[in-house]
């Protein structure tokens, strides 16, 4: 019996290859609009959907293919006594393949095409028929993607088009009408409450990586559309497949590095925390003065830098091992200087400074998945709330520290001097504990500098202790029962502090 294929891509790479082969084993094509113009003026005959159905397409091409006569002929169970009745009775000829791939929906809005246009690229009829082949893939074989044409004629020469590649085709099917759907949704849905309700998350290319945080756990990087600014757009000029911690550090590298947008800075990030940050008039020193605020734990890290790496400072890095290194650009002459060390990847993301357009942190917990803003923006205000007013200084060197210590792990602290770390204490479940592991690794430069806190001060012995240290000036959210008790040490001690009224926990 002559098998028939229905073909009707909006995407026609590899069509006309993929005809021609079906062709040559005999079956049938049947087509609609462009698509049988295509195949046509290659050469290949098809029949047109109007002969199968009956009827002229109308409505613009809204209805063309949304006929009993065409969904007949998917849906029917072959071996199905009433079934094989009924379209005998009816006339319906059996479709044994589609080919089908969808209106670019999602391209037309991310061009901003007006609303009207955008409805137009809503399929209708080619969902359906992908959906219809699908629910019927043990009969009727289902494509969707181009690079499944060269499989799929394969097989059909050999005979050998199992079961299993048929469901695997169904998969597949599936997926892209619900990807397809999820576009649509998120575009409809923008701005009423119930989006809310629930979430429609769609990632691709789930890249294996070589394990998770520890070498028993198995691990993927799935990506969702790119973004400016995402890791997702980075370029890996050289070096080996970045492994789980090093897209998690990166990760974390790179947000830090939005903070200070507008001055050249470098970050040293290690574990997902910053072992060093610093801002300076030239992207070279404020290298040089994140590496010595703490050149020890640098070691072994990753760092990311808002400015074009020349030569000078790609020798500068070389000296110590790295893992990562991220940059908006590189000279010819800094990569020959990396491509040294070959275990080194180097990333270049020209957007490196830029936020997402409409940025959400995420968190999988058991059974669930938590949703919120990205932590944006750094105070509501800078209320003065001691007796002593900050030094335009302090001041510049306050705000600093609180961009550092947004992205240190609760309960963080920062203690800064100009536009550098000197110490930074992080994720301790005292507020004591990360103030005093800053103090110590300010060492003798503690004196003179200021400290910021992602959350409020709940004892005086933190005031007490910075102060003791020779802080001169605080900044921190505020909002404790005991912030009184916190000022009064920092007046005692002639100190500054400042309440902005934004808490930066990050857990």
């Amino acid at each position: 019996m002559e098998k028939r294929a229905l073909i009707s891509v909006f995407d026609k790479t590899g069509i006309v290859d993929f005809a021609k082969g079906l062709t040559k084993l005999g079956w049938e094509i049947i087509s609609t609009g462009n698509t049988k113009k295509t195949l046509e003026e290659a050469g290949i005959p098809a029949v047109g959907i109007e002969e199968i159905t009956h009827f002229p397409e109308i409505l613009n091409g809204r209805v063309k293919t949304l006929s009993p006569y065409v969904f007949g002929g998917l849906l029917y169970i072959r071996g199905n006594e009433v079934h094989e009745r009924t379209i005998a009775e009816q006339g319906i000829c059996p479709i044994d393949m589609v080919v089908v791939n969808l209106y670019p929906f999602k391209e037309t809005v991310k061009r901003g095409a007006t609303h009207p246009e955008v409805i137009e690229n809503i399929d209708i009829g080619g969902p359906s028929m992908i959906r219809g082949a699908a629910k019927n893939y043990k009969d009727v074989l289902v494509l969707t993607d181009t690079e499944d044409y060269s499989m799929i004629l394969e097989k059909l020469n050999s005979g050998e088009v199992s079961d299993e590649d048929r469901k695997r085709l169904a998969w597949k099917a599936y997926k892209h009408t619900c990807a397809y759907d999820m576009e649509i949704v998120k575009y409809f849905g923008t701005g009423y409450p119930e989006e809310k309700d629930e979430l429609f998350i769609h990632m691709t290319k789930g890249e294996k990586l070589r394990y998770g945080e520890n070498p028993h756990q198995e691990a993927y990087y799935y990506q969702e559309e790119s973004t400016e600014g995402s890791l997702n757009q980075a370029k890996i000029l050289q070096g080996k497949a970045l492994s789980f911690n090093n897209l998690n550090d990166a990760n974390a590298a790179i947000n830090a590095l939005k903070e200070f947008k507008g001055r050249p800075t470098a970050v040293g990030l290690k574990h997902a925390n910053p072992c060093g940050i610093a801002s300076a008039d030239t992207i070279e020193e404020a290298y040089k003065e994140a590496y010595e605020a703490d050149s020890v734990s640098i070691f072994g890290g990753i760092v990311a830098l808002n400015r074009e790496v020349g030569v000078r400072l790609a020798e500068k890095m070389s000296e110590i091992f790295l893992e990562v290194i991220i940059a908006p650009s590189y000279t010819k002459e800094a990569l020959e200087v990396f491509a040294k060390k070959k275990n080194l990847r180097v990333l270049e993301l020209p957007s490196i400074e830029e936020w997402p357009e409409v940025p959400k942190d995420m968190k999988y917990i058991l059974g669930g998945l938590l949703v919120q803003d990205q932590d944006l923006g750094l105070v509501n205000e800078m209320k003065v709330v001691t007796k002593r007013q900050p030094t335009d200084e302090e001041e510049k060197q306050l705000i600093f520290a609180m961009k550092a210590a947004k992205t240190v792990k609760s309960n963080g602290i920062v203690i800064a001097k100009g536009e550098r770390t000197l110490g930074i204490g992080q994720g301790e479940v005292n507020r004591i504990w990360p103030i005093e592991e800053g103090i110590a690794r300010a060492g003798a430069e503690v004196k003179g500098a200021v400290c910021a806190s992602d959350g409020f001060f709940p004892f005086g012995d933190s005031l007490e202790a910075l102060a003791k240290a020779g802080i001169t000036a605080v900044i921190e959210p505020g909002g404790s029962i005991r912030d009184e008790e916190s000022i009064k040490i920092a007046d005692e001690y002639n100190m500054a502090m400042i309440f902005t009224g934004r808490r930066h926990f990050r857990h």
